[in-house]
């Protein structure tokens, strides 16, 4: 079927547009100037009038947690989350699941969670998806297999990531797994971070009787000199595979801390295969702004740490410039006692609101875009930047450029009716996922997604106030390969 949407600021590769883009059989085939030159259309057609038009959302740091912890998240809640939030594909983390993907045999336990999970063994997944590999110590012989597999690259941790089963990897095994990575041609995503700092922070802070209730005792356990020691010893191992033709990918997750920024500037400079992604509560929240009480201060707790508000305007810069390529979630949820805020929460004798004690991670498929916009207004940045952070250089590194992330012919037709100008505060019933627990309810937040569209198809409207999910759950699996 050939239908069209109209929009009088449709979000392209060229700019904002007065354009009607045609939509055949889920794959968008013409986007045309609306002017009186324009040629007319037979097909229905709906005017979304100053409702602006945005490429789907890619996101490409996420958390779902099934098989094993879906207690936690799941591929149902994750992705009508994720559609609310005016997502169309998230690409799933190796770990807090249960095996984690570290093999072709817990990558096929999770294609079956995805894939058959819902009623009578369909789908039950909102959008489209796909599956990082995980590199972890002596899983080398893994990871080309992996590739063969389909998942779109791998992730590492240099440090414990709070899940005993995925193993941090150190400097002798990642060198080791460095030219299997060459080999797949496939990216390598690492939480850099390293331990000596930290141990020596946590150490002193202990010492010294730190109330690890406060928030500005957990910012002191996570130094910047943890994030700048792990990405100094990565750009190093890049350019050592470079120089001897084994160039691989590298990919810096989560950054933090803008003292790194003249590290990644310069590596880029000179010609290093290396991107960078930050996170929506790097870009919104401020170590100023969390409050130092036990009642509820640990939902802003993420690895690394939310830092000072003058580096959040130094990550901003970097996204301007062009240091910093892309915005991805970091969405990681858990139960509420996880996080450690009541007394119902602890074992007896503990004390509520602790930071060491708390997991560490924020969700934020449903609010993300919300929480950007809030932010890219107060700057005057436009919506064509923040398609290219959130949609295009996503696209780009999950290797879905040829299939979506922009709005152009040939391309899905995953898309986001987007009210730019709508302002709301953000309640409890807004939160699409498993456990409704944010550090953004009650803030006012600007921009509402209207309508989600998965390859032509809505799966997410908004409609007198009340969130709708009109089809059945639709999302399937983008297969890739380095074959």
């Amino acid at each position: 079927m050939v239908h069209a949407l109209r929009s009088r600021r449709v979000i392209t590769p060229h700019g904002e547009q007065d354009a009607t883009v045609v939509i055949e059989d889920g794959i968008i085939t013409a986007v045309h100037p609306n002017s009186s030159s324009a040629p007319t259309h037979s097909h229905p057609t709906q005017d979304l009038g100053s409702l602006a038009l945005l490429p789907g959302l890619i996101d490409v740091h996420t958390h779902i947690n099934e098989p094993g912890r879906t207690e936690w998240e799941g591929f149902a809640t994750a992705t009508r989350a994720a559609a609310a939030g005016g997502f169309t594909t998230l690409i799933d983390m190796p770990l807090n699941c249960l095996p984690e993907t570290t093999n072709v045999a817990a990558l096929e336990l999770k294609r079956e969670a995805a894939a058959a999970g819902g009623p009578n063994n369909t789908s039950q997944c909102m959008i489209d998806y796909a599956f990082w590999g995980g590199a972890v110590d002596n899983n080398q012989r893994d990871l080309e297999p992996l590739a063969l597999a389909g998942v779109a690259g791998f992730k590492s941790f240099l440090i414990y990531p709070g899940c005993d089963g995925f193993t941090a990897i150190d400097k002798q095994n990642l060198v080791r797994a460095l030219p299997h990575i060459a080999r797949t041609g496939l990216p390598l995503l690492v939480h850099a971070e390293l331990d000596p700092s930290i141990n020596a922070a946590v150490a002193h802070l202990n010492a010294t009787n730190a109330d690890w209730t406060k928030y500005s005792t957990y910012l002191a356990s996570r130094p910047d000199e943890a994030e700048l020691a792990a990405i100094e010893m990565l750009l190093e191992l890049s350019r050592e595979a470079r120089d001897q033709g084994r160039p691989f990918h590298l990919h810096i997750v989560h950054l933090s801390t803008a003292l790194a920024l003249p590290l990644i500037t310069a590596a880029k400079h000179e010609g290093l295969p290396v991107t960078v992604e930050t996170c929506p509560h790097f870009l919104h929240l401020t170590a100023e702004s969390i409050p130092d009480n036990p009642n509820g201060p640990t939902l802003c707790k993420s690895a690394p740490a939310i830092r000072r508000a003058v580096n959040r305007e130094l990550l901003w810069q970097a996204l301007t410039n062009g240091t910093i390529d892309l915005i991805a979630t970091d969405h990681s949820p858990c139960p509420p006692p996880m996080k450690r805020m009541h007394p119902d929460h602890i074992q007896p004798g503990q004390q509520p609101g602790r930071f060491d004690l708390a997991w560490g991670g924020i969700p934020s498929l449903s609010t993300a875009l919300s929480v950007l916009w809030t932010e890219c207004t107060r700057r005057e940045l436009t919506l064509s930047q923040l398609a290219q952070w959130t949609s295009a250089a996503p696209a780009k590194l999950a290797s879905l450029a040829t299939r979506c992330g922009s709005i152009e012919p040939g391309k899905h037709a995953n898309l986001i009716a987007f009210d730019s100008e709508a302002t709301f505060t953000l309640t409890e019933d807004m939160l699409h996922y498993r456990h409704k627990i944010s550090p953004y309810l009650g803030e006012t937040l600007r921009g509402k997604v209207h309508t989600t569209w998965l390859r032509g198809q809505p799966v997410f409207t908004r409609r007198n106030g009340t969130d709708e999910f009109p089809t059945p759950p639709q999302g399937r699996e983008h297969q890739l390969s380095s074959s």
